[in-house]
């Protein structure tokens, strides 16, 4: 059983240690945050130590380490300290749920985070520190670039290519043959038609309230 240690101290690590533990052949040992954001010596019953230390204490060659920080700044603050970790010599660990229907033949990437539900379809491609929530549908043929965030419920259909650093948000549907340009942003519900281009944000329209009450409405 390989030993890892989570960066992060949050909420995506509480849940990274519940997934790794329960679901993985890896043991999570320790979590580590930088020196100004650590809150105390401990989090989720382990040992919390500071990033700066953290391979003193937990040498790369007989630890992992698994980076789990949310898509903030469009993934660009998880990409950084991906890149910290394995500038300190870090294998980085991937999680797929068991409960996953992964079809394809093409392993994910280092650091990825692949939950219960999602039906990854055969010829799909996944790139590094991907996160793809729960419940997903990644269509044949497909391609999800590096450091992208991919949330609940998302239809990405065959032959869709994201550009990294992307973030889907949930409910969105992708339609078949288009490519997401990088650092995009595709809102919850959107419905995304055509190419879009690079640092561009699609948004669904929001639902409107209703003059009448609840209790107005024959259902």
């Amino acid at each position: 059983m390989a030993k890892i240690v989570i960066f992060g101290a949050g909420d995506i690590a509480r849940l990274a240690h519940h997934y790794f533990e329960r679901d993985s052949g890896h043991q999570v040992v320790a979590f580590t945050v930088d020196r100004a954001y650590r809150a105390g010596d401990r989090f989720g019953g382990l040992p919390l130590v500071d990033f700066d230390e953290v391979a003193a204490r937990y040498p790369p060659p007989d630890f992992g380490m698994f980076v789990a920080v949310s898509y903030a700044k469009m993934n660009s603050l998880r990409a950084q300290k991906y890149r910290e970790a394995k500038a300190l010599g870090y294998e980085l660990a991937s999680y797929v749920s068991s409960r996953c229907s992964f079809l394809t033949d093409e392993p994910a990437g280092d650091n990825c985070f692949i939950l219960e539900d999602n039906t990854v379809q055969p010829f799909v491609k996944i790139g590094n520190d991907v996160t793809l929530w729960s419940g997903n549908h990644v269509g044949h043929d497909s391609e999800i670039g590096d450091h992208c965030f991919i949330s609940s419920h998302v239809v990405i259909s065959g032959h869709v290519r994201i550009g990294p650093f992307s973030f889907i948000g949930v409910n969105a549907t992708l339609r078949n043959g288009i490519a997401i340009g990088e650092r995009s942003l595709v809102g919850a519900g959107a419905i995304v038609m055509r190419d879009t281009a690079d640092g561009s944000v699609h948004l669904a329209r929001p639902a409107t309230l209703s003059d009448k009450g609840s209790d107005e409405v024959d259902l």
